[in-house]
């Protein structure tokens, strides 16, 4: 296989743990190994005597039973776990897809979700959502896109990197066109339970769907990435078996103490979910005057769900170069939309931090200093 860099990896790696300010991260606040262990009473004498053996490879029983907890229609024996969200992207993709295949990606997206498809050989229709009406997705455009080859269809809601929700009908018209032609529907759910409203949530697929694949992660909605432990679930019971045969030659089975860290996370979910919750929203708050201060320069569609937006430059001046003038003069990383493969005009912004507002007062302070970086 020979697959290109991952452009944003390749990025982050160049700059994530040498910027003073990190404005473009996708995942929310996290916590200690000490304060994740506080929530449980017991858990830390518990983690202290646990044995540093190999684990199961489909995943822990107790960590696929907390996994299962988190869907309407699933049990443990629907989950695999995997080293973080990328091996299970990396996985499947291989496990499902042969050469000659078509896929259809929700666009902009995270590179993996199409380009591990073209490093198996497949064909790669963009489905392309719409920046001037709010990164909106029209089912009829899927429709067209598929073809007599579509194998697989890839959705991401909430949507990496702009924040956007599809409303339940929209949902709904997306399972009823993959059931209809038999095709497998790759749900990227990592931001699932971030919704601001959760009246607005939507079913997973593997609860919605035969051939649904849902893909989660300790790492965004539960600011937990150092556990490098992700998922996904499906009653496709053949596929999820191929899958299992394909892992044992990436990870085989995941961390002892990661899986033991992350079913504890997972029995408190509803209180880290409502503390990163409250983070975003409060800093929503300040972006919303944010933008509307320097609406002359950049505007931006509010996001529905998750901790990261896609705001347009709207000044003469490309993403990547701002990108960079602002870190380099200001040490305050973000993230440009080049390496989405997504032009030139937008770049990723993160507010799932505490430490946001701090990024984001440098930030005002640079664009104040262009010319019509203000409001009048």
């Amino acid at each position: 296989m020979r697959i290109p860099d991952f452009k944003l990896e390749r990025y982050f790696a160049r700059h994530e743990f040498t910027a003073r300010h990190l404005l473009c991260s996708s995942d929310c606040e996290t916590l200690s190994i000490e304060e994740l262990l506080a929530l449980s009473p017991g858990a830390g004498a518990e983690f202290g005597r646990l044995r540093l053996g190999y684990t199961e490879s489909p995943g822990h029983p107790e960590l696929r039973k907390a996994i299962s907890g988190l869907y309407s229609d699933a049990g443990p024996e629907d989950v695999l776990v995997f080293a973080g969200a990328e091996e299970g992207i990396f996985v499947v993709m291989n496990a499902l897809l042969d050469k000659g295949d078509h896929v259809v990606v929700h666009s902009p997206a995270y590179q993996s979700l199409y380009e591990v498809a073209r490093a198996v050989g497949c064909e790669v229709s963009a489905w392309e959502a719409d920046p001037a009406d709010g990164w909106e997705l029209d089912p009829d455009g899927l429709s067209r896109a598929i073809r007599a080859n579509t194998r697989l269809v890839v959705l991401n809601c909430p949507h990496n990197p702009t924040g956007y929700l599809m409303s339940r009908e929209k949902f709904e018209a997306v399972v009823s066109i993959v059931r209809q032609h038999g095709i497998h529907l790759f749900s990227d759910e990592v931001y699932r339970l971030l919704e601001y409203d959760s009246n607005d949530r939507l079913p997973a697929a593997c609860d919605r769907y035969e051939k649904g694949i849902s893909l989660g992660v300790m790492s965004k909605t539960y600011g937990l990435a150092g556990l490098r432990i992700g998922w996904v679930v499906t009653k496709d019971r053949a596929l999820l078996d191929r899958a299992a045969a394909f892992k044992d030659f990436t990870s085989i089975c995941s961390s002892a103490p990661s899986e033991f860290l992350a079913t504890v996370a997972l029995r408190h979910r509803d209180r880290l979910v409502q503390r990163n919750l409250g983070i975003i929203r409060s800093n929503l708050r300040l972006l919303d005057g944010f933008f509307a201060e320097h609406r002359r320069v950049v505007e931006w569609a509010r996001p529905k769900a998750g901790p990261i937006a896609f705001p347009r430059l709207k000044a003469d001046i490309g993403a990547e170069s701002f990108c960079a003038d602002l870190v380099s003069r200001k040490g305050v990383l973000l993230l440009p939309s080049t390496k989405y493969d997504y032009g030139d005009r937008h770049f990723r912004i993160g507010f799932g931090r505490r430490n946001m507002p701090e990024a984001l007062a440098i930030v005002a302070e640079h664009l104040r200093g262009k010319p019509g970086g203000g409001s009048r």
